[in-house]
């Protein structure tokens, strides 16, 4: 009798940590734009000082999305959503490059496009390949 291997299921390791890792930025920059001074944060992003209402409005997003993105796939409690969170914070990356190419702050953009991939990722992946069943 042969024992086959256990077959190493690196998508949905892949998926909870960068999930995770995720999370973590979003909401980390969320409670940080919605914390902080705005004088404080336009010292590191000058359109912060120009537009601080959109600075607060993307610090709830980045907020919402973030818990999103771990929380409902981590309960159980409609893990479903987690892929509508994921598309939620792939329109906050496009617009924030969007922003940022219009102001003409094209070099500013590389983050937001690795994020921007890192989102679409967790989308497809709970989206298609590995979904987290909902809690019974």
């Amino acid at each position: 009798m042969t024992s086959q291997p256990k077959k190493l299921k690196i998508l949905p390791i892949a998926l909870w940590i960068v999930q995770a890792m995720l999370a973590l930025l979003f909401i980390g920059t969320g409670i940080f734009k919605l914390v902080a001074p705005v004088s404080t944060i336009a010292g590191m992003w000058p359109w912060a000082g120009e537009y601080p209402d959109l600075l607060r409005v993307t610090g709830m997003f980045d907020l919402g999305g973030g818990i999103g993105l771990i929380l409902l796939a981590l309960t159980g409690i409609k893990p479903g959503l987690t892929v509508v969170a994921a598309l939620g914070c792939a329109a906050l990356q496009v617009s924030a490059i969007v922003f940022h190419f219009s102001r003409g702050e094209a070099a500013n953009t590389p983050f937001n496009f690795v994020m921007l991939g890192l989102v679409l990722f967790v989308f497809w992946g709970r989206g298609m390949k590995a979904s987290v069943s909902p809690r019974t």
